[in-house]
């Protein structure tokens, strides 16, 4: 018999799940996800577990809560790990007390672990606290999907208008002219304070403060809709004295991340944490390559090779890997040979597997290893470059012309990813576009069609480094930023001095 865990995935924010939370999704068989508060968690999910989609929308449904209740117990039943990822909090508004009632009845063992509910989390991250010594002592949250209007319903806005304190309303904004209305009828003040916050505490979050009777006309001009938070009552007002979101310096900008998915997950957060909506467009994906004659020989007779050099984390990774499969690590590697590192990063991944390089150049490109190594004697010298199949040959040619014996293994290849048209289209009305390799160049340029880089919209092109910054420029692609240190938070650097003088 397996276990199922209801866990609360949160408001939006991938930073504000729980660490019980992130635990489950790293051990998990299969993710059961919501539609709202879950894209974001899909790194923190381990390789190679199934995903259902639970997920509804308006006018769609994926499944019938009936259906998801019968999955989960069959997806128990199979002994499978399953966690059962809801938005916000299972047990606020998420039908997390059907599922359990469910398990319960059919016998499988069961954990709910509590998720930051929008109810509070939205107005948090819009000035709003819910709750004030001096304004309100007391909050009630409720749902909107019921229409105010009709006979029936278990929501009494009649009551609810004369409940003190703060009135929180959640899945309510298809009905908030009606709902403004019979809260007015109910005795609320038509000039209370009253906000809407859209897509709460992600990068995309909009938000309008008005008062109660101006609010549903607030939100239409300002074209805010679904998912949004509803805050009425006088804390509403503290919004421009708390508020503190938009004062991050990437915020209300829309950047574009094209490395590798795999890769995209530490830049994506940096960015994200410094105010930027982030667009992960994924336009390669790194893939080992299974097995060559190169690969068996290097793996065989690594200990025979006087210099290593890496060029990049994945190259790193990857001879690892190798080794791995042989039953080797670290100490497979001569401890007098020398191992060369590209930049800081490579460098950390060596050290994470054991091995400390004893070079890392001053320039982190090819030519500027050629340069570290200048006056070095490596006539005859065996040496080992292991790194992604047709990578530039500036490398190995000059550690040849330097009179080295140069086995180039290539141990993965980059290959076309396809993102989603909707992402494409959100990428060209970007704000910045991110490149940290030439592949992302080329495959980007690529995905652009006939427009080619005339189609690139109007976002300013931030590049890693001037051998990337040369491809772009050979495929008509204008580079604003060059990062000075060639690494991914020498980028991040680079970028954050162009928006600060923008």
């Amino acid at each position: 018999m397996g276990r199922v865990a209801l866990v609360g995935a949160g408001p939006g924010d991938p930073g504000l799940l729980t660490v019980r939370g992130r635990e489950l999704l790293a051990g998990a068989d299969v993710v059961v996800l919501d539609r709202l508060g879950t894209a974001q968690l899909l790194p923190y999910i381990r390789s190679g577990a199934r995903l259902v989609d639970a997920g509804k929308a308006p006018g769609r449904q994926a499944l019938t809560q009936a259906e998801t209740n019968r999955t989960l117990v069959e997806l128990a039943r199979e002994g499978l790990n399953v966690v059962r990822l809801k938005g916000g909090d299972p047990f606020v508004f998420g039908r997390g007390g059907e599922e359990a009632m469910a398990l319960r009845e059919a016998g499988i063992p069961y954990e709910v672990v509590p998720g930051i509910t929008s109810s509070i989390a939205a107005p948090a991250y819009a000035g709003i606290p819910v709750t004030h010594r001096a304004v309100a002592t007391s909050f009630t949250v409720v749902t909107g999907h019921e229409d105010p209007t009709k006979d029936g319903d278990q929501t009494d806005w009649g009551i609810l208008a004369k409940v003190p304190g703060t009135l929180v309303v959640l899945m309510g904004m298809g009905r908030l002219r009606g709902i403004a209305d019979a809260l007015i009828a109910g005795g609320r003040p038509a000039d209370q304070p009253a906000a809407a916050v859209q897509w709460g505490t992600t990068p995309r979050q909009r938000q309008v403060v008005a008062t109660l009777e101006t609010l549903p006309d607030a939100v239409a001009d300002a074209g805010l809709g679904n998912p949004a938070v509803v805050v009425i009552g006088d804390v509403a007002g503290l919004a421009g004295q708390v508020g503190w979101l938009g004062d991050r310096p990437l915020s209300g900008r829309r950047v574009v991340v094209t490395r590798a998915r795999a890769q995209a997950s530490g830049l994506s957060a940096d960015l994200a944490r410094l105010g930027a909506e982030v667009v992960e467009l994924p336009v390669i994906r790194i893939a080992p390559i299974a097995g060559s004659p190169e690969i068996d020989a290097m793996t065989a007779g690594i200990r025979d090779y006087r210099m290593l050099v890496l060029t990049s984390v994945n190259g790193v990774e990857q001879l690892f890997a190798r080794l791995r499969e042989r039953g080797g690590d670290a100490r497979s590697i001569d401890p007098d040979a020398l191992v060369v590192a590209i930049g800081p990063a490579t460098a950390e991944a060596l050290e994470a597997h054991g091995v400390v390089p004893g070079l890392v150049p001053e320039r982190f490109v090819a030519e500027g290893i050629l340069e570290a190594l200048a006056g070095r004697d490596l006539a005859g010298m065996p040496v080992l470059v292991a790194r992604a199949r047709e990578a530039r040959a500036e490398l190995v040619d000059g550690l040849r012309a330097m009179g080295a014996r140069v086995d180039e293994v290539a141990l993965y290849e980059t290959l076309a990813e396809a993102p989603s048209a909707e992402d494409l289209d959100r990428a060209r009305d970007a704000d910045y576009l991110t490149f940290t390799a030439s592949s992302t160049v080329r495959r980007f340029v690529d995905l652009l069609g006939d427009g080619g880089a005339a189609s690139a919209g109007r976002g300013r092109v931030v590049s890693i480094g001037p051998i990337t910054s040369a491809t772009a420029r050979e495929l008509d692609l204008e580079v604003h930023v060059e990062a000075a240190e060639h690494t991914v938070p020498g980028l991040l650097e680079a970028l954050l001095a162009d928006a600060a003088g923008a």
